[in-house]
């Protein structure tokens, strides 16, 4: 990655990173709200929850990594070994919502 510690850097990573952050808890706080709410009909209730807690733990971890990046004035880096999974988990809630639609789509 970039050193942060450059200007130009600095901003760049401010203009990536703080919006990312934003997206993965929004995504994460929406995927919750609605597993919550419902019971999937293609996932028994242990993998709903055991669903549920990646997403919890998820978005615990990126809360932690913004409140660090703000903390530092965005000066820190976040290598993408950590930011990779977040990603697919939100690439697997989406999968998921999806397949909650077809399913409820043929059922009605």
């Amino acid at each position: 990655m970039l050193p942060a510690e450059l200007p130009e850097n600095k901003e760049l990573l401010k203009s990536i990173l703080a919006p990312l952050f934003d997206d993965f808890l929004y995504w994460f706080d929406r995927s919750l709200q609605a597993l919550e709410k419902e019971q999937l009909s293609f996932m028994d209730e242990q993998e709903q929850q055991a669903f549920m807690a990646r997403i919890r733990q998820s978005q615990a971890e990126v809360g932690a990594a913004k409140s660090m990046f703000n903390a530092m004035d965005g000066s820190a880096c976040i290598d993408m070994r950590v930011i990779a999974p977040w990603h697919q988990l939100v690439t697997e809630c989406w999968s998921i919502a999806r397949k909650n639609r077809q399913f409820k789509a043929t059922e009605g």
